[in-house]
């Protein structure tokens, strides 16, 4: 077992595992893998949640288009509570399926590896991405020199979690299947009160590179406002 799977292994066992009463085995209905699933579970591993009864999903944003995607992409009836910024539906053969691929509840702490054929990864990153990544870019002014002053546009992008296994797992997996190194950093709060934040973070460059990559062809379920923000660097930077 590498060091750093035994060091988060021994942090994550300070957060308790949550066990499952799972109900009574439903007609299995068999869950297949596509670019919208692959989208879904990215959003699930970021703002999702799966309930101790064995049955409810619950996911949560302030983005309204994201609560809306979510729901055309697993073609959920259930109502989305706008005071409340959430969805949530009762799908017991989902629920056994997010716990087969690494998916469980109150996974905050624990969250690993997730079981994703590398030919959807790119989709589940991009609603990783969408749920708590970032996309951010500025007018970087350096070397004034004889009154002129150089300028660079940059673009960084950025995922995050808390939990270390899976923050090393995501960058691994990026660079294999997206060929882009990018950093792994851990943000450590000044106050006990706070956690560490694991970053994964890719610069002008291999921003560019990945970004290309995650939005592969027009009309894939993303946040619109993230793909403007790059869209916009592409054609006035580029």
């Amino acid at each position: 077992m590498a060091e750093w799977q035994t060091r988060s292994s021994q942090k994550a066992m300070s957060h308790k595992l949550v066990r499952v009463q799972l109900p009574p085995a439903p007609q299995v209905k068999k869950i297949r893998w596509s670019p919208t699933i692959a989208y879904a579970v990215g959003l699930i591993a970021t703002d999702g949640n799966l309930s101790k009864d064995g049955r409810h999903i619950t996911f949560t944003s302030f983005e309204s288009e994201l609560l809306k995607s979510f729901k055309r992409c697993l073609h959920l009836k259930s109502k989305i509570f706008s005071s409340s910024f959430r969805i949530q539906f009762s799908d017991v053969s989902l629920y056994r399926w997010l716990l087969e691929i690494g998916i469980t509840p109150a996974k905050t702490y624990t969250l690993g590896k997730i079981d994703i054929p590398d030919e959807y990864f790119r989709d589940f990153l991009r609603g990783h991405l969408d749920g708590d990544g970032t996309i951010l870019t500025y007018v970087d002014k350096y070397n004034s020199y004889k009154g002129k002053v150089y300028t660079n546009q940059r673009i960084y992008t950025k995922f995050i979690s808390v939990s270390e296994n899976h923050a090393r797992w995501l960058h691994a997996k990026i660079k294999k299947l997206a060929k882009v190194k990018g950093a792994l950093n851990c943000n450590v709060p000044k106050s006990k009160n706070k956690v560490s934040v694991w970053v994964v973070k890719f610069a002008k460059k291999e921003s560019l590179l990945l970004l290309n990559w995650l939005y592969y062809r027009p009309q894939l379920p993303c946040l619109k406002r993230k793909k403007e923000i790059f869209m916009k660097f592409l054609n006035e930077f580029t």
